[in-house]
């Protein structure tokens, strides 16, 4: 029983630190720049569909799982294409590409490199044949129905797959309370000033090589990336179950097209990446829950796929969220899988960014998730095969 708790504890600390406060900051750079541009960016990237797939691919080439979270709900708006999200994903680096840019540089480089040219041909290759959510509902209907905003899928003035949007499903108005509208603000302002030290500590784990560390309380580094997160993850629920409603018109999963200041910019940020983070923990939770009761070894596994190693990382990067895709980080930068199971990995993993797009549309999810773990496999089993480094372990390890 002490090592469930401990084992949830954790989860709820790590979640946050390790995820979330990489989420907000990109979340609210973005919003920053709405609400700067009167929401400019985004009108002229709906505007210029064939720059989609590859602002997608350089959104989510970003290290962190930010820059694809900020894509998924314009796709959901219908502001960008089905290729996009797909280009998006497959070039998204997660968390682990902190981990493996401080400990093998050069083999980052080059892993997520290729992974950005995958994205580019991918996203476009889907936008051009058609090949979006709507080509191939028949195939995943008897998998998951569409849990979406109410909208529709569509083809878009170039023939590209979007979705429709439903605005009318949104509500405009925040909730008035004498004791949680003040206590809403007040979690608010913890939040952020969690997310802000939240930062700090997790660049220090990730530079590190994200090592184990111990729960405690205190001054200490531990005591403060545990107090940090807990309380970061406590406020997030708060916002997400109850605060939004109090905050804001309670929406959140779909980025808006204008911000009208810089608090509403604050609040829209803080929910969405609250929002983010109950997904994090739940895959956080059912991951680690996993490892302890079915006594899985990531690690031990991926050193002995053997000639199976980029089919093992591409399989590796179907489990949404960034906790697996560190260990296989740090599993190679200590020579235990070849070039090409890290670039398949790197190329397959969704990170966190999945979340939003599960949440709001199952089926979308599922696809892109297919989409994404197609070029992982040829170009694994490609450069594993072809190429000597593709197969070499320890290529580009400090």
């Amino acid at each position: 029983m002490n090592e469930l708790l401990e084992v949830f504890l954790a989860s709820v600390r790590d979640g946050y630190v390790q995820v979330s406060a990489f989420v907000a900051v990109t979340v609210l750079l973005f919003g920053l720049v709405q609400y700067r541009t009167s929401g400019a960016l985004v009108e002229r990237l709906s505007e210029n569909e064939r720059l989609q797939p590859f602002f997608g691919a350089l959104m989510g080439l970003t290290p962190g799982c930010g820059g694809a979270i900020v894509m998924m709900p314009l796709y959901v708006r219908g502001t960008v294409s089905f290729g996009t999200v797909v280009a998006t994903l497959i070039a998204t680096a997660g968390d682990s590409a902190f981990v493996i840019l401080a400990l093998a540089p050069e083999a980052g480089l080059y892993a997520y490199g290729i992974a950005f040219g995958a994205a580019i041909v991918s996203g476009y290759a889907i936008d051009k044949f058609g090949m979006g959510v709507g080509r191939i509902d028949s195939a995943v209907a008897n998998i998951s129905n569409t849990a979406t905003d109410g909208g529709v899928v569509s083809a878009s003035r170039g023939g590209n797959p979007t979705h429709e949007y439903d605005a009318a499903c949104e509500t405009s108005a925040a909730r008035e309370s004498s004791v949680l509208t003040p206590l809403s603000h007040a979690v608010h302002a913890l939040w952020w000033v969690s997310a802000g030290i939240a930062l700090v500590v997790g660049v220090m784990y990730l530079t590190a090589g994200a090592p184990e560390v111990p729960l405690e309380l205190g001054l200490t580094y531990a005591g403060v990336f545990t107090v940090v997160g807990v309380t970061g993850t406590t406020a997030s629920f708060y916002i997400y179950f109850v605060g939004r409603h109090y905050l804001g018109d309670g929406h959140v999963g779909r980025a808006r097209d204008t911000f009208a200041n810089v608090h509403e910019t604050l609040v829209h940020a803080a929910q969405e990446t609250s929002f983010v983070t109950v997904w994090v923990l739940t895959a956080y939770l059912l991951y680690e829950y996993s490892v302890l009761l079915f006594n899985i070894n990531v690690a031990e596994l991926a050193a002995a796929a053997g000639l199976l190693a980029p089919v093992a990382g591409a399989a590796l990067g179907l489990i949404p969220g960034c906790g697996p895709q560190i260990v296989l980080a740090s599993v190679y930068a200590e020579g235990g899988i070849p070039f090409s199971a890290l670039t398949a990995n790197a190329i397959s993993q969704d990170g966190d960014a999945l979340f939003p797009l599960i949440a709001i549309d199952k089926k979308a999810a599922i696809v892109a998730s297919i989409y994404t773990t197609i070029p992982a496999l040829i170009v694994g089993i490609g450069l594993h095969v072809f190429f000597d480094f593709g197969s070499a372990t320890g290529f580009g390890v400090l």
